[in-house]
């Protein structure tokens, strides 16, 4: 079997390797080198370094519309082209390229969530399950017929990062058994219904402030659903504070909204960091990141920062 794999992110790095080990790769398309952090040291992407670490021949496109880029992936007459969070569009000479055609691995259970973000959107929304759906490509976005689909319920107090992780390591079985029931002609795709979708767009840094006037569970789930990017923030004394994770108390505050404070809960005599809400109940926040300082648990953010107040 003869595939390209087309991915960027760690998300995508699994079932590569899966694949890798199964019936090997041809050839690994991924985003080209980009600089990173305050230095702009140029970096590789995660399927990059995985690739370069198997040997795989690496195709780092700007576009994959050129004349030049069909020509050179024609040449390795694949029989599927995997896509993993690439991040590019395919256009339509190469989604009909491959003899079986091009399959995406994509994080939610279709038609829900099409687009960028379907993860972190679920979360957000405090969805209590998603998964991983393998499907067929078109010329939509995420509109193409579904060739399997494997259900994963999220924790109460989960985040994005580790439902990520959970269906990063979920895939590759499920992408494996369906590309070959799929290329033996057991597997009959089914056609989305569009009445269902939702569009899950690319979250923002703008889009992480906390309102406070939302009840305890959206908060909760707004907090986990931002971690680890861009993280659910707000002010404390004037200075932002990002707040990293929760947990829900189901007890009842008598502060502001938004008012951040020590206190204890049923069951416990220790003092927790508490978060009051617009339902007037309170969240506990475990760990969080105050303006110019490092992350830390809510034990060393009451000692340095509530003790004078």
């Amino acid at each position: 079997m003869k595939i390209i794999y087309m991915g960027t992110p760690d998300f995508a790095v699994p079932s590569l390797e899966r694949l890798y080990e199964k019936y090997g790769v041809s050839l690994v398309c991924t985003n080209p080198d980009k600089p990173v952090g305050r230095k702009q040291i140029m970096t590789m992407s995660d399927v990059k370094k995985k690739a370069v670490e198997l040997n795989i021949p690496v195709y780092q496109p700007k576009t994959l519309k050129s004349d030049e880029a069909f020509e050179y992936l024609s040449g390795y007459e694949p029989d599927y082209i995997v896509v993993a969070a690439y991040g590019k569009i395919l256009p339509k000479r190469i989604l009909d390229l491959p003899k079986y055609g091009c399959v995406n691995i994509h994080g939610s259970l279709l038609p829900k969530y099409r687009g960028a973000a379907p993860i972190q959107r679920a979360v957000l929304a405090g969805e209590k399950k998603t998964g991983i759906t393998i499907m067929l490509m078109n010329e939509g976005l995420d509109t193409g017929d579904i060739l399997a689909q494997k259900e994963y319920e999220i924790g109460e107090n989960e985040t994005s990062g580790e439902v990520f992780e959970a269906l990063a390591n979920m895939a590759p079985d499920i992408l494996t058994d369906t590309l070959e029931k799929y290329s033996e002609g057991s597997i009959t795709p089914v056609k989305q219904d569009d009445s269902l979708s939702n569009y899950a767009k690319m979250l923002t840094k703008e889009e992480a402030l906390i309102d406070f006037s939302w009840d305890d569970k959206k908060i909760h789930d707004f907090i986990r659903g931002m971690n680890p990017w861009p993280v659910a923030y707000t002010f404390f004394d004037g200075k932002k504070i990002k707040i990293f994770d929760s947990g829900l108390t189901g007890e009842r505050t008598f502060t502001e909204p938004g008012t951040l404070y020590s206190g204890t809960t049923a069951g416990s005599k220790e003092n927790k960091l508490l978060l009051s809400c617009g339902n007037s109940l309170s969240l506990e926040i475990l760990s969080v990141q105050p303006e110019g300082k490092k992350r830390m648990d809510a034990k060393s953010f009451i000692a340095g920062y509530l003790k004078n107040h």
